[in-house]
């Protein structure tokens, strides 16, 4: 779970700690399902009372038993998503975060059932869980994004697409019956398709194969050469703070305003600065470049120190 909450539930008061959590690793997922369908369903009007105790007293047990009467609604979503790659188990331990964020903003005086408020943050949880875990490379990064992942197979199957790799007719369908951008649709296919590979599986089959990381060139570069870069590029960046102080002050700020700013001035911004035409800016920073490469040229005897392109 990537989200965490400030505030949390403590135990109940007859020392049985309340399972809000999801199903640990010491207690079977059949035998957690069992035990949260000892919590009774609420009426509307429990639902009121302990949601109001809660807010206005911040009374744990009331808080307590409206989060409990809910957990079996959390395992009901959470085998919604059971074949999405993720164990059960996973999903309702994020559901069940997202019924305690519920929880912590929910309003009784809104008129609302806290079951209808916390399907939201319930589900947005293990949207968050499953989207985070998918791949390594993050996906769904959009709304847009998000409405395909979670609805492109239900489109393939309302248009009839049996193929993994669409064709841009395919995509064009699904974007138009899911309201969104073909690129999303695209890009968040490619990836569905797409599972990341360990670098440490093996090549073939063979038992003695190596793995794909084993077979990756070394593209990193060798110590000397890492050090006599270096240097060359802080003598590079001396030379150049050196002799730019030495030309005219206007000169060095057309130059720096043109060549060595991110983004780089406009000629027509720096003429109106100077109050010339933008054919003397252009002069002056060519003269002011020409006058700066010469000088660092002749001291570094170096002819390739510095690039001369424009």
């Amino acid at each position: 779970m990537k989200k965490q909450i400030k505030t949390t539930l403590p135990a109940t008061t007859n020392n049985s700690a309340l399972p809000v959590y999801g199903a640990g690793d010491d207690v079977s997922l059949a035998k957690y399902i069992n035990e949260i369908q000892k919590f009774p369903i609420l009426s509307a009007e429990q639902e009121y009372e302990y949601a109001s105790r809660w807010v206005q007293e911040h009374d744990n047990m009331a808080a307590e038993k409206l989060v409990a009467s809910h957990l079996r609604l959390v395992v009901s979503v959470a085998y919604d998503f059971k074949n999405y790659g993720l164990p059960v188990s996973d999903l309702i331990a994020s559901g069940n975060m997202g019924l305690m964020q519920a929880l912590q903003k929910f309003d009784p005086e809104r008129g609302f059932r806290f079951s209808t408020y916390a399907m939201f943050w319930i589900k947005a949880e293990i949207y968050e869980t499953i989207l985070n875990n998918w791949s390594i490379v993050k996906l769904g990064s959009s709304a847009n994004q998000k409405r395909v992942f979670f609805n492109l197979t239900r489109a393939k199957r309302a248009l009839g697409i049996m193929d993994n790799n669409l064709s841009d007719e395919q995509t064009k369908q699904i974007a138009e019956y899911l309201s969104v951008p073909e690129s999303d649709v695209e890009r968040v296919a490619t990836r569905m398709s797409a599972r990341d590979v360990s670098l440490n599986a093996p090549l073939s089959s063979d038992s003695d194969a190596k793995d794909m990381l084993s077979n990756m060139a070394d593209s990193k570069i060798n110590i000397e050469e890492g050090l006599e870069q270096l240097e060359f590029k802080r003598r590079g960046y001396e030379l150049l703070k050196k002799h730019l102080s030495l030309l005219p002050e206007r000169d060095r700020e057309i130059l720096q305003a043109r060549r060595l700013s991110d983004p780089a001035a406009t000629l027509e911004t720096l003429s109106k600065k100077y109050n010339i035409s933008r054919e003397r800016v252009r002069q002056i920073e060519e003269r002011a470049f020409n006058k700066l490469r010469e000088a660092m040229l002749k001291e570094s005897n170096t002819p390739k120190l510095i690039k001369t392109e424009n």
